[in-house]
């Protein structure tokens, strides 16, 4: 399996507070892998600084074996990286099908743009319904696919959700789990953070957990729904 993306010793912050430490992961090609761990553990600061809206203090971003560190954040998309934001940042006055048109403002995803808008369309049928309507008064599940969608858009390697199920119902929540089962089931790379810790590591391969910035813990999904400490301390579980 070759590797699509590698962090190396990668630290962070905003200016004196650091918020990542000596972080490194990795994400193979056509794999889910979650961050999980508790609020303010770093999570969304990692994603960001994979998609350059902050820069890295120190250590290598590496995507498809090439070093990025330098590359300016509004060329980080060219290279196959979408982020959907935690709080889905739609354009709320613009209709549904206007804010997937702004997902595929890059020229290589301009060629097939009808096919791609096909495509999240069959993905997210609710959508294809609701393509007139401004985004801003979709539901807050609506808003997410809707989000989702938008990044589909550009035809990513790699997908960075940021708390997709955060602030929805917990009904919602199952299809929005479900949504990433099938977006997986297309092939393309995922890197998820979330704090549905039970939810996520039952779509995802892998997980990392975050804890103050460092790495505590990785491995097999299973492994780490399985394991006592993490059962304990997030899951309620004795």
């Amino acid at each position: 399996m070759s590797e699509m993306l590698e962090l190396k010793d990668v630290s962070a912050g905003y200016g004196t507070f650091q918020a990542l430490f000596d972080v490194s992961l990795t994400v193979n090609t056509g794999e889910a892998v979650a961050v999980i761990g508790p609020n303010g553990a770093g999570k969304t600061t990692l994603l960001r600084v994979i998609s350059k809206l902050i820069n890295a203090t120190q250590g290598a971003l590496v995507m498809e074996g090439k070093p990025y560190n330098a590359v300016p954040a509004h060329t980080v998309i060219s290279l196959g990286i979408a982020h959907v934001p935690e709080g889905r940042r739609l354009f709320p006055r613009l209709s549904v099908e206007e804010n997937l048109r702004m997902g595929a403002f890059i020229p290589s995803a301009r060629k097939g743009f009808e096919e791609r808008l096909d495509f999240v369309y069959s993905l997210f049928p609710r959508m294809k319904e609701r393509r007139q309507q401004m985004a801003g008064t979709l539901s807050g599940g609506e808003q997410q696919m809707c989000a989702i969608g938008r990044a589909l858009m550009s035809g990513p390697k790699l997908l960075l959700l940021d708390e997709p199920s955060a602030g929805l119902a917990p009904v919602v929540v199952q299809s929005i789990f479900e949504l990433i089962r099938r977006i997986r089931a297309e092939g393309y790379t995922v890197l998820i953070v979330e704090q549905n810790i039970q939810q996520v590591l039952k779509v995802v391969d892998r997980a990392y957990l975050l804890e103050t910035g460092r790495i505590r813990m990785s491995g097999p999904a299973a492994e780490l729904l399985g394991s006592d400490e993490i059962r304990r301390a997030y899951l309620g579980m004795a």
